[in-house]
């Protein structure tokens, strides 16, 4: 193989391929990048076997053909050349010459025969968005998945399609994340759960142009993420998700609207009292059209008030500050409205038509 392209395109191909590495496996293919290259592409392939990469980047092509090296000490290798143009060739012993200006490099490669190449996803059902929306969508719900492996389907996000209507769901058993997408066509329906680690690796590599495309297409066992000149391929968790509509109500004793940024920035002041060893609510005294902020904690205490407009009845309620703060963080609204039943059942955080919803369960306090 003998090929050359600019190190800026060589080491943005490597940044995309090196999230599908794996740093902990015994298997050295999987710690490994593939260089595969024809008369008319340079490929870059990278599996850990959850998620696998593939991207082309630009370059020319003097000898076709392939080779494995560590992803590691390649990836470090090109990231301090000069920015200049890259010249990679490999020997029949698949040893690697890297050039570029006065700078060699030698490093043991393999033949890449026993790679684990992407699965092969069948394109009969897809759906289409744009990048920036599939990106805002797993940034506002990738926060509330579940980290224990225990709770697997709470590792992944719910994508389910009705019509032309796509809704994620997040869930970890304090709280749950809903945005719903209204996308340009009609689809077949479906319904899958992708892996959290799929869906944050994917949010970095995807683009924030809301013109370019990203189709997602579906089987029984994984999902194919294509966009640009890249691949994204990863299993699907198997299961059923949680009923979460029985959770949802429409129900409330009280509902008061309040500026966001006002609200996140108290409970953020709030949060300089929490220590990990001593975490204590934030108590919300509704009265009429103010809500009185509380945290008494081992290292100090804060009081705050801020302005609502309330219907409904006054309410002592407390909460996690973290799982508010997650939420607020991610609504671009100005104003948010917020329902309530009493002290003991979650809170939902929701707009009007019901585009995105949080549901927060409260933490108990002393009456």
């Amino acid at each position: 193989m003998k090929i050359s392209c600019q190190k800026s395109e060589l080491m943005n191909g490597i940044n995309i391929v090196s999230k599908a590495v794996s740093s902990k496996s015994a298997m050295p293919n999987l710690q490994c990048i593939l260089i595969e290259t024809s008369l008319s592409e340079i490929k870059l392939i990278a599996n850990d076997i959850e998620i696998g990469i593939e991207t082309v980047i630009e370059g020319n092509i003097a000898e076709a053909g392939r080779i494995a090296l560590d992803a590691k000490l390649f990836s470090d290798i090109i990231r301090k050349l000069p920015d200049s143009e890259v010249m990679i060739e490999t020997n029949a012993n698949y040893q690697a010459n890297i050039r570029c200006e006065r700078s060699k490099f030698n490093i043991p490669g393999t033949s890449g025969e026993d790679f684990n190449y992407l699965p092969e996803v069948e394109k009969n059902k897809y759906i289409s968005l744009s990048q920036l929306t599939l990106k805002e969508v797993i940034r506002q719900t990738i926060f509330s998945i579940s980290d224990q492996e225990s709770a697997k389907i709470m590792t992944g996000e719910l994508f389910e399609v009705t019509g032309n209507t796509l809704k994620v769901v997040s869930l970890d058993g304090h709280r749950i994340s809903i945005r719903k997408v209204e996308l340009k066509e009609s689809f077949e329906n479906m319904k899958v759960i992708v892996p959290g680690k799929t869906l944050n690796e994917l949010s970095k590599i995807i683009k924030d142009d809301i013109d370019d495309e990203i189709r997602l297409y579906v089987t029984d066992k994984h999902i194919l993420f294509e966009f640009d000149n890249t691949k994204v391929v990863s299993r699907l968790l198997e299961g059923e998700f949680y009923k979460i509509d029985q959770m949802l109500s429409n129900d409330y004793e009280t509902k008061f609207t309040i500026n966001k940024k006002e609200f996140l920035d108290c409970i953020d002041r709030a949060s300089l009292f929490i220590k990990e060893s001593d975490k204590k609510p934030i108590i919300m005294n509704i009265d009429n059209n103010n809500i009185y902020m509380k945290i008494d904690s081992s290292i100090g205490s804060m009081n705050e008030e801020i302005e609502i407009k309330k219907e409904g009845k006054d309410l002592k309620i407390g909460f996690n500050p973290k799982f508010l703060m997650d939420a607020l963080r991610v609504i671009d609204d100005e104003d948010i409205t917020i329902y309530m039943i009493n002290a003991k059942s979650p809170c939902f955080i929701r707009n009007e038509d019901d585009s995105y919803i949080y549901l927060i369960l409260p933490v108990s306090i002393a009456a």
